[in-house]
């Protein structure tokens, strides 16, 4: 096969995100509804007894760590679901088989995945303005992150679905790795507000800098330097690709 089979990507792109309209509950309702109660929580009891953080007031200070949040569990749901499924069913044969790619399998399913995560991104956004005063100082950096980040984490999500041999798999990488290093990584607080010792600790969490690098976007300080925060999100987002790009290469739990 030669050349880019560009109905082949958009076929499966659009089932993706037709898969998403069907359950559009669980897609974007409750994810929303979740963050409408961390801002009455966090934002209104919480925050009215804080003082400011680095200058901005905490409803706001919360709100990139929240849109952080909702995008790295989204992002790996979808993609991972996406790839594991077609698995699941046998149907991932037919796929395999099929004139498209790898890069254009990649492309369709981590694109799907990390369009309905961004889209997800710009709606928890657009919630946390009716509920705190909102102030985008960088909004090109903010979109650059919210689609790196997206993209970054449905293929992590992607090579989840496909390490994963069952339903319980899929779900334990989210659940015990990536939701407490995003709780640990400075998405309610500034890890300033840690002793030296916690501080130096944190700083080898590799979502702290994702979620510095976001959260400068909006108010133009982070925890981190915002150098460090751009080449942490570039390198996890090769790393990612390397892995994919591993996968299809040797078959690994793609072709037995």
């Amino acid at each position: 096969m030669t050349g880019f089979n560009a109905y082949g990507v958009w076929a499966i792109y659009r089932f993706e995100m037709a898969r998403a309209l069907r359950t559009v509950w669980q897609s974007i309702v409750t994810p929303v509804i979740t963050t409408a109660l961390y801002f009455v929580v966090f934002g209104s009891a919480i925050g009215s007894r804080m003082t400011e953080i680095d200058g901005v007031p905490y409803g706001a200070f919360i709100v990139p760590g929240l849109i952080m949040l909702s995008l790295f569990t989204q992002s790996i749901f979808n993609a991972s679901f996406g790839i594991y499924f077609p698995k699941f069913t046998g149907t991932i044969y037919e796929i395999l088989s099929a004139p498209v790619g790898p890069f254009e399998i990649v492309l369709a399913y981590v694109g799907a995945a990390a369009t309905k995560s961004a889209v997800l991104g710009l709606i928890i956004l657009a919630t946390a303005a009716f509920f705190v005063p909102l102030q985008i100082l960088h909004p090109v950096w903010m979109l650059t992150f919210l689609i790196l980040t997206a993209t970054t984490f449905s293929l992590f999500g992607f090579i989840i679905g496909i390490w994963a041999n069952g339903f319980e798999q899929l779900q334990m990488i989210p659940m015990l790795v990536i939701t407490p290093l995003t709780f640990l990584g400075g998405s309610f607080y500034s890890i300033d507000m840690l002793p030296p010792v916690w501080r130096t600790i944190t700083l080898f969490n590799p979502v702290v800098y994702l979620i510095s690098g976001f959260r400068w976007s909006f108010y133009g300080s982070g925890d981190v330097g915002i150098v460090w925060s751009v080449a942490a999100t570039f390198g996890f987002l090769l790393a990612c690709l390397g892995v994919v790009w591993w996968m299809f290469k040797t078959g690994y739990r793609l072709k037995s």
